[in-house]
């Protein structure tokens, strides 16, 4: 044998044993990790519907809503301070994603939420309807989530819907829109004397 092959014979050695122990506690260490997020988001998750607690309770439909002007299956992406489309509201629930119906009535919109609270706006709450592309951490085409702005107690919230055919969304945001009484929305120049 020449040196050489000797030298690589030398050199070989038996596969490194794997340490088992060391293996499982880096995986004990990353689930508990995961674990402490999860529970961290979970505490932010109730801490902020705590902070949102001064919202009164959300409104049932009344018995007779009168009749249907228009209605919508769909998606609710959730609740948000009018006008700031990243701060979620999760107070009584406005916060859960969900399938939803929507109907539109002379007595205001009706959301039924299949597995989540659901609410009623009156047509006297409701101050405007739109399209936009985004709201609380769902982000889509232009114009592809109807956003309807509404007062509960002393705060405006925007709500976001998609209907499982966008091509709705028009229909919607005209006939809210020409519900809407301007003239009895208060204005930010009113009282300031």
């Amino acid at each position: 044998m020449t040196s050489a092959a000797l030298l690589l014979a030398a050199e070989k050695e038996s596969a490194e044993v794997t340490d088992w122990a060391a293996r499982l506690g880096w995986v004990v260490g990353l689930g508990l990790f995961v674990a402490l997020v999860y529970w961290l988001m979970r505490e932010g998750w109730k801490w902020r519907g705590t902070l949102q607690g001064d919202l009164p309770d959300l409104s049932t439909a009344p018995d007779d809503l009168g009749p249907v002007r228009l209605s919508m299956s769909g998606r609710y992406h959730g609740s948000t301070t009018a006008g700031q489309w990243l701060d979620r509201i999760v107070a009584h629930g406005l916060g859960t994603r969900s399938r939803v119906e929507l109907t539109l009535t002379d007595a205001g919109l009706d959301v039924v939420r299949p597995g989540a609270a659901d609410f009623f706006v009156p047509v006297a709450a409701l101050r405007e309807a739109r399209l936009d592309k985004g709201i609380a951490g769902k982000v889509l085409t232009e114009g592809g989530l109807l956003v309807v702005t509404w007062a509960h107690g002393d705060k405006l919230l925007d709500s976001g819907f998609r209907s499982d055919h966008a091509a709705e969304h028009n229909e919607w945001v005209a006939t809210l829109n020409s519900m809407i009484d301007k003239t009895e929305t208060p204005t930010e120049t009113e009282g300031a004397r």
